[in-house]
């Protein structure tokens, strides 16, 4: 994805010199992805904490005077926005068509719908790819994704630590509304910052956990909800979504709930650094976690609350999904 500076001027040359005039054609071939961008913004405009979370907030140039923003992050219109989100077509609908054909069918609902559009795709800075059918299968959703959320100088960090150190897996949770800023800005250590919504119990860090229903818990908590979920109350919730007829074999590679859980699983340095308190990891080093596949779950469902990242068969498993999609791409 394209760098760009967050001046105001630089915005308005990014768009005449039309870096983003294609943008929305990645709706035909990334429409699952194109989709779950959408279902994140939406998720942090919609949220009360939206004046923290919605984070970077758009810059969008007027289409009818290039020389003003209609978007502008100096004069935050939350109301508008969600005006010309709301009037972001299905991203189902979008694929049937030619991108001369979506771009003047948004037009004509809104006109900063389209723009829009074009900024939530390349402000993007993460790679997404969502995993063909030789996924992670122990984690029973098929919204399954290669996130890739770190700047390569992080990545290239990453890497001579892990020469150094080796690593693991670990499970991140964080409520869906939070993700819009995290893969425009990446992971950071959110302890002690207004960015904060669970207690630092162990210290300041990136919290992390080898079991899944830990992370789960955490992936549920916002919008009010700030009750952790005991493991009985997640396993209940799996094994009531496993008995759900599957009617949506035709949609089911998008995203048709807005009630969305998300959990992310990330490659953590095994550093001195890391600290382990029992099955809670707190890493302080931001740049010792690296996202690396994200999976979300529809209607409140959440997946298996009994994975261990550490059980050799699960660890042999996500290396071999690693393995296909990291080299591939």
């Amino acid at each position: 994805q394209p760098a760009v500076c967050t001046r105001e001027l630089c915005v308005f040359s990014f768009y005449t010199l039309g870096v983003m005039s294609g943008a929305a054609e990645e709706v035909a071939t990334g429409a699952e992805v194109v989709d779950l961008l959408v279902a994140m913004c939406r998720a942090a405009l919609e949220s009360p904490r939206k004046s923290i979370i919605f984070e970077p907030y758009p810059s969008v140039v007027d289409p009818n005077d290039p020389k003003t923003l209609a978007f502008n992050p100096k004069k935050k219109n939350y109301e508008r926005l969600q005006k010309a989100l709301d009037s972001v077509m299905s991203i189902r609908e979008m694929t049937q068509g030619s991108y001369l054909e979506i771009k003047k069918q948004m037009d004509k609902l809104d006109p900063l719908a389209h723009p829009l559009l074009q900024w939530i795709i390349s402000s993007n800075r993460s790679h997404i790819v969502k995993l063909p059918l030789s996924r992670l299968k122990f984690m029973h959703t098929s919204h399954q994704f290669l996130l890739l959320s770190s700047p390569p100088a992080k990545e290239a960090r990453f890497r001579t630590a892990k020469k150094l150190y080796g690593s693991t897996f670990a499970f991140h949770g964080s409520h869906i509304e939070n993700w819009h800023s995290i893969l425009r800005n990446g992971l950071v250590n959110a302890s002690y910052t207004k960015l904060q919504l669970h207690g630092a119990a162990y210290g300041k860090g990136i919290y992390l956990s080898p079991i899944s229903s830990i992370s789960f818990g955490y992936s549920g908590m916002g919008k009010g909800q700030h009750r952790m979920p005991s493991k009985d109350e997640l396993v209940q919730r799996y094994n009531r979504m496993n008995t759900i007829p599957q009617t949506r074999s035709i949609q089911s590679r998008f995203l048709q709930s807005r009630n969305l859980n998300c959990i992310a699983l990330c490659e953590v340095i095994t550093s001195k650094d890391l600290q382990k308190h029992g099955n809670i990891w707190v890493c302080p080093v931001s740049d010792h976690v690296c996202t690396r596949f994200f999976f979300v779950y529809e209607d409140g469902q959440v997946g298996d609350a009994n994975i261990n990242t550490q059980d050799p068969k699960i660890q042999k498993e996500i290396m071999r999904v690693i393995g296909t999609q990291v080299y591939t791409n």
